[in-house]
């Protein structure tokens, strides 16, 4: 079993929801994800790591 990484930064913060958009390939499409899936600290800008299922801030 492959287990990938992939890259995001929040691109937006609506209430209980953030916008992320993938950075490690080109594609505007936004992915909304709950906020309870995420590290509590994020902000707009934040660059996180999705890798085994959970969500990093990796800057």
């Amino acid at each position: 079993m492959i287990l990938e990484i992939w890259y995001y930064e929040v691109v937006s913060i609506d209430g209980d929801y953030a916008n992320l958009r993938r950075t490690d390939v080109d594609s505007p499409e936004l992915k909304l994800v709950a906020r309870a899936l995420l590290p509590a600290e994020i902000k707009e800008g934040t660059k996180l790591k999705y890798e085994m299922m959970q969500y990093e801030v990796i800057g």
